[in-house]
């Protein structure tokens, strides 16, 4: 029985705190805690340790916080002097399950249960047991990243405490908390090191997850026991740095820290115990080489290449993701000539009839990489038999990827190659793009959507080169002009500038095409529908390829105004061809009317060298109407001065020319 402690009644405290309402509770609890902090009611006093087990009972059926809170605060003073029994109900699972549900309450409650537990955690088999206890690591690793004065600073410590317990390592890892995991990697027992990378191989981590992980220092002794731990340690090594790689951050530091040569070592040894390690070894190498900085590393594509054909399909398309990502960077120019060198594309073309479709579309991606600044190499190369195989592809209900994929090549070839353009047209590519064209150009934007577009923008070209008017006009009979006028305000700055390009090449051949049609004489007089302004004729879009009739100066106009200015060079000629010497005036009219001015001006002050000298060309023809310079001539002049006075020289002759048209400089001037 509980007996009466020297001014102490054990039993009575024992009664209230059994059957009192919380309030009375609460008021019961403080007094044990003053008790307990006085040294008064230590194991002598409770030498049947009931206090404890009656505490524990009530907070568990407690229904208010501050009955709760005083409740943990009487038991925090207890556990200081009761003795080992009484602790030991305290660190059992019952009731620390009841410790932890009060960590997700409020803010005072959850305060006095981290304290609690806190307290506990010298005791060896609560740091075991809390960690068993669903939720709890969660909410604690909650807690600490709160921040919250009086929580997160308990939180982190009791986490410190209960990462003596890998078990919980590993919880923590889960719930986003890595740095007692990276502690295992960096100075745990080489068990424990296996343990932690083979977590992180099989974890789900997000974006910001393997990027924290990245930045607190995980992927260098990871790196360190691929290179020199056991075959066990080296698999838990590579699985951990498959998963954290997909980051770029992390690619970066994977490259800086040395892994490429060791990876493809790995990839050319013959050691059949190490066979195992090679995919994933060449998935890294797949994911690493999205870094531009792999480009530091010039052997590293070569050794790719010759390990083509030396290796397993999976392995295989790894590596041919690989050199897709580098010869794809931005400043990869060196890297796809040197892969060009050793055989790139020869090694390649057998991959077109690959049956595996994800290898096929590797090798068509790489090839249209490599193909990008060597057209003429590509077409020395190229037979009849690929390109049928490409235009197969297109007109076969195979996966967007692998037409956009073969489409991008034929893009790349030169469209001076009569005897491609020949072969393409006799294999009816040109009606297969354009119906390809027309079921995109009003999808939903997506990067495939995007790659197919400036595909097709760009094979288009093609088909619409001036020096050849049967040939544009097969192009405009298949319907490729309204097409081309839709992609100036639906496709990419990339498909804009390919689209202009086309119809810069048709309407170059306007005028010419004018002239060959117009009758000697009419019976009734020409159509307002068809009469063009500008060439003074009746001009339809199938009959004269005219850039007015077709609807597309106005979109031409609104690319200059965007900020993108990729597209400007393609633009301009396109508008140029309005004012060819027999045409300027009426085409100077036509441009103006859509705001084209303004646009040509902004050319004029933000455009690339090449653009400002075909925009002052056109200005200068514009301002030899009277009432354009009546309408823009305040506007320019401030803008023209200053390009006089501090612009590229060669603009100098063009400028003083638009300034003597509006009498702000005599003819007589240096300026010419």
């Amino acid at each position: 029985m509980p007996r009466t402690a020297a001014g102490v009644d054990v039993e009575d405290l024992l009664v209230r705190v059994k059957n009192g309402a919380d309030a009375e509770l609460a008021e019961v609890a403080r007094e044990v805690a003053a008790l307990a902090e006085q040294g008064r009611l230590g194991e002598d006093d409770d030498e049947d340790g009931v206090l404890v087990p009656a505490l524990l009972a009530r907070l568990a059926a407690a229904g208010g916080a501050e009955a709760r809170v005083r409740v943990m605060a009487a038991l925090r003073r207890l556990a200081r002097c009761v003795g080992c029994e009484s602790k030991e109900r305290l660190a059992s699972i019952e009731a620390l399950s009841s410790i932890v549900r009060s960590l997700s309450r409020d803010v005072d409650e959850t305060r006095e249960a981290i304290a609690l537990l806190l307290d506990l955690s010298d005791i060896p088999q609560v740091r075991q047991r809390i960690g068993r206890i669903k939720g709890s690591i969660v909410m604690l690793v909650t807690l600490r990243n709160a921040h919250e004065p009086g929580t997160h600073d308990d939180a982190e410590k009791l986490l410190h405490m209960l990462s003596s317990n890998p078990q919980n390592v590993l919880l923590m890892a889960e719930a986003g908390y890595f740095r007692p995991l990276i502690h295992y990697l960096k100075e745990g027992s080489d068990m424990n090191k296996i343990l932690m990378a083979t977590a992180i191989s099989k974890m789900f981590l997000s974006e910001p997850m393997k990027s924290s992980l990245g930045e607190d220092g995980a992927v260098e002794p990871l790196v360190e026991m691929f290179k020199s731990g056991n075959l066990e340690a080296k698999h838990s090594a590579l699985g951990a740095l498959l998963n954290l790689s997909s980051s770029l951050q992390n690619a970066e530091i994977l490259i800086n820290s040395g892994i490429t040569g060791p990876l493809l070592q790995l990839l050319f040894s013959v050691t059949s115990v190490l066979m195992t390690l090679r995919e994933p070894a060449s998935a890294i190498l797949a994911a690493i080489a999205q870094s531009e900085r792999i480009l530091l590393h010039k052997d590293v594509a070569p050794q790719m290449l010759s390990l083509l054909n030396l290796s397993s399909p999976v392995i295989q398309l790894h590596l041919l993701r690989a050199l897709n990502s580098i010869s794809g960077h931005t400043n990869a120019k060196r890297a796809r000539a040197k892969i060009r060198q050793n055989g790139g594309v020869q090694l390649l073309l057998p991959f077109l009839t690959e049956k595996n479709i994800d290898i096929k579309i590797a090798a068509l991606n790489f090839i249209s990489n490599l193909s990008k600044d060597a057209s003429q190499e590509l077409a020395e190369q190229i037979r009849d038999t690929h390109l049928n195989i490409f235009v197969k592809i297109i007109s076969s209900p195979t996966s967007g990827n692998e037409k956009a994929a073969a489409i991008g090549i034929l893009s790349n070839l030169p469209v001076t190659d009569k005897k491609i353009t020949e072969l393409l047209t006799e294999a009816n590519l040109l009606p297969l793009l354009i119906s390809l064209l027309e079921i995109n150009i009003t999808a939903p934007l997506t990067p495939l959507r995007t790659s197919l577009l400036e595909g097709i923008a760009g094979v288009l070209i093609r088909f619409t080169v001036p020096w050849d008017k049967k040939l544009q006009s097969l192009a405009v009979g298949h319907g490729v002009v309204p097409c081309l006028v839709k992609l100036l305000s639906e496709g990419s700055i990339k498909a804009k500038s390919k689209a202009a390009t086309s119809l810069a090449q048709l309407s170059q051949n306007s005028l010419a095409l004018r002239k060959t049609k117009l009758p000697r004489w009419l019976c009734v007089a020409p159509s307002a529908e068809t009469y063009c302004l500008v060439h003074n004729s009746q001009c339809t879009v199938k009959s004269t390829f005219c850039l007015v009739k077709a609807g597309a100066v106005s979109p031409l106009i609104q690319i200059l105004e965007d900020d993108n200015r990729e597209a400007d060079g393609a633009v301009l000629e396109a508008l140029a061809t309005l004012m060819q010497d027999e045409i300027w005036e009426n085409g100077s009219k036509v441009i103006e009317k859509a705001s084209g001015v303004h646009a040509l001006l902004r050319i004029a002050e933000a455009g690339n060298s090449t653009s400002q000298e075909k925009a002052i060309w056109m200005l200068e023809r514009i301002f030899r109407l009277e009432a354009h310079r009546e309408r823009y001539g305040e506007i320019a002049q401030a803008l023209l001065i200053d390009l006089a006075q501090k612009g590229d020289p060669i603009l100098k002759p063009m400028i003083g020319k638009i300034l003597a048209h509006l009498e702000l400089l005599q003819t007589q001037s240096s300026y010419f």
